[in-house]
């Protein structure tokens, strides 16, 4: 069967002398590993369709067995990421939570978007990093099934008080008279929590927040992805050592 469809590389590895064996995350058929076969001989019309963060249209022969790339015309590149190894670490951590999170073998449309949406502002510096992490983890973790409980308190339905409580295993979010534990949020991160799972996803990156307020953001959906998926990420470590 011939699959025609969009995708971008999340993982690339050699193979023999000319061969590539990458892993994608297709339009029509989720998280696939497919052969380039001569992709890395310079003569190639895949050599750079196939490489690393490349989003391109791709024909691809499945069989029952394996997947072979016939032919990949590339869309976007994102070279201003090449140059920038924070940006590189941190598009890296995104592509290991796509194999984590995202399916194989279904439709993933909406999770090709957010991959690329979040990579054009990363290279493009028209949002801070940690707004672009912020945004790609709980979207991707919601989308998942792991939507955390934050429209209101889970003990007494309140929308808001003047601090809030996320619970990180849980995933609810509590008032100040209902919590037992949790993190301590202000307002205003909770509030940009709500917009992330919730707003349209053309809006999504439409907010701002104080400094102060966006770490804390950048903190409590890192610490929510971690417990939920309950896993390190060897990318988010090297990111944290050269953002």
């Amino acid at each position: 069967m011939l699959i025609q469809t969009k995708a971008i590389v999340i993982k690339e590895n050699n193979v023999g002398e000319t061969d590539r064996l990458v892993t994608m995350l297709t339009e029509k058929a989720g998280v696939i590993r497919a052969f380039a076969r001569g992709a890395r001989n310079v003569k190639s019309k895949a050599l750079s369709a196939t490489r690393l963060f490349c989003y391109s249209e791709m024909s691809i022969w499945a069989s029952s067995d394996k997947y072979v790339i016939r032919e990949a015309q590339s869309i976007e590149v994102f070279f201003g990421l090449r140059g920038d190894v924070a940006k590189i670490a941190l598009a890296s951590y995104f592509s290991q939570l796509l194999l984590e999170l995202a399916p194989s073998e279904e439709e993933s449309a909406d999770y090709l978007r957010l991959m690329l949406n979040c990579l054009h502002f990363l290279e493009k510096d028209t949002k801070p990093a940690a707004q672009i992490k912020s945004i790609f983890e709980l979207r991707l973790l919601s989308m998942a099934g792991y939507m955390p409980a934050i429209e209101a308190c889970v003990g007494c339905g309140a929308f808001e008080s003047a601090r809030m409580y996320f619970d990180v295993q849980r995933g609810e979010v509590m008032c100040e008279k209902c919590h037992v534990g949790g993190v301590p949020l202000s307002i205003s991160v909770v509030s940009a929590m709500r917009y992330i799972i919730y707003s349209d996803f053309k809006k999504v990156f439409s907010f701002e927040l104080t400094d102060d307020a966006l770490k804390t953001l950048a903190d409590i959906s890192e610490r929510y992805v971690l417990a939920q998926t309950g896993r390190g990420y060897s990318a988010l470590e090297f990111y944290k050592t050269v953002k």
